[in-house]
């Protein structure tokens, strides 16, 4: 990834007026600019993020040199590029233009590749087209950048939801997907069963969902749920109960903590919540139990 430059160090290459940019505004995942620029004659550096450009104002021939091939075409405002990651590029066109530039990471797009192919996407590249006439796509990149100038309240999340709704109409018109070869069995690997059953024993005082569980194996939540249950045979709620259970049990019978401490280590909101669920697992209160255990 060294070898590949931020959409901020894109002027050292392709010199232009910035009119407008979201830094500064902690958007995540997600990045604008928008330039002037006169004539060039450039050559891109691959670059780490996805690329979208749409054109605002100006009208001008455009060549494009992509993986040894050139297109031409006339851009002018309504029409957009396509440019995927880490590719070198070389660009030339002949009059001023005014351009928007939307940045998406490798991450993001591969994170919503998997959520809606529901499997670990390893790679996404997207086509590369110097000009498509897409109001989908530049209604969004507009939205983004009325967010920009406006820096409004929720700003952050709201590009986030403009920008995965925007994935969405990349990967159905523009995209490559590699995915890995799937496991006949649907199940999680000897490895990671191991990884993800000492997670939860390190992490039972805590609150655990299951993103941040499937973000451990570094699957999508609803796949990781899916071969979690087909591995241990209950879903992943179900058996992060028990082992709070479990641990509470063992607790009570050796240690002499009151049972309010021991709710709490053992990931319940407060005795009440353990009392209730212990009774339901077990048909006896955590006192019951003690009183008998020891």
């Amino acid at each position: 990834m060294s070898d590949f430059i931020n959409f901020e160090e894109l002027p050292q290459w392709v010199p232009g007026r910035v009119l407008l940019a979201s830094d500064g505004l902690g958007w995540k995942n997600v990045g604008l600019r928008a330039y002037h620029y006169e004539a060039q004659d450039v050559i891109v550096p691959s670059m780490k993020d996805f690329m979208l450009v749409g054109y605002r104002t100006g009208v001008t021939p455009m060549q494009r040199r992509f993986d040894g091939r050139w297109s031409k075409d006339t851009l002018g405002p309504g029409a957009a590029s396509l440019l995927t990651r880490a590719q070198q590029v070389s660009w030339n066109w002949k009059e001023p233009i005014e351009v928007t530039h939307v940045y998406l990471t490798g991450a993001l797009v591969a994170e919503v590749a998997s959520e809606v192919l529901d499997c670990s996407v390893s790679d996404v590249a997207l086509a590369d087209v110097l000009r498509t006439d897409d109001p989908v796509m530049t209604q969004a990149m507009e939205m983004i950048s009325n967010e920009a100038r406006a820096a409004g309240l929720g700003g952050a999340l709201y590009v986030d939801s403009i920008a995965r709704g925007l994935i969405i109409h990349l990967l159905r018109r523009y995209a490559e997907i590699r995915a890995p070869e799937a496991r006949n069995e649907g199940a999680l690997t000897r490895a990671q069963e191991r990884i993800i059953t000492e997670f939860i024993d390190a992490n039972l005082a805590s609150q655990m969902d299951l993103k941040c569980m499937a973000d451990v194996l570094g699957l999508t939540p609803c796949l990781f749920a899916r071969q979690f249950r087909r591995s241990f045979g209950r879903p992943p709620y179900a058996y992060v109960t028990a082992q709070r259970l479990e641990r509470a049990r063992k607790l009570l019978a050796t240690t002499s903590e009151p049972i309010k401490g021991i709710a709490l280590d053992c990931g319940f909101s407060d005795q009440a919540h353990l009392t209730r669920m212990f009774r339901a697992a077990f048909e006896e209160t955590p006192a019951v139990f003690r009183r008998q255990a020891q």
